[in-house]
């Protein structure tokens, strides 16, 4: 099982990035999967999630408004869109796979800073 993050790196302030996630080695269109991020001295939080039935969608309500989590089946790919992103939301972002197995990506860090 893997799943692989990218799409991190130094944006300004209401800047946007494009986090992607690409799994192998399970059924991706029958899992729950999900966004996680750790900011420096903070808990792992939850930032956003999808279910595969309807893909409907839950966030933070730090987020709400300016993420968006998408998915490609086809792709095997989560996406999180993130727009008018702020210093706070400076993390190392985490893609999850949910259910009777969890899995973890390696994480990807996203600095917001001018």
């Amino acid at each position: 099982v893997q799943l692989v993050e990218s799409g991190g790196g130094l944006v300004q302030p209401g800047g946007s990035l494009r986090l992607s996630c690409t799994a192998s080695g399970f059924t991706f269109s029958n899992s729950y999967m999900s966004w996680y991020r750790q900011a420096p001295g903070k808990e792992r939080e939850l930032v956003a999630g999808i279910i595969t039935s309807n893909g409907r969608t839950n966030y933070a309500d730090s987020v709400k408004d300016r993420f968006a989590i998408s998915r490609d089946n086809a792709k095997n790919t989560v996406y999180l869109h993130m727009n008018s992103l702020k210093p706070e939301d400076t993390a190392v972002y985490y893609c999850r796979r949910g259910g009777a197995a969890v899995y973890w990506g390696q994480g990807t860090l996203v600095t917001v800073s001018s």
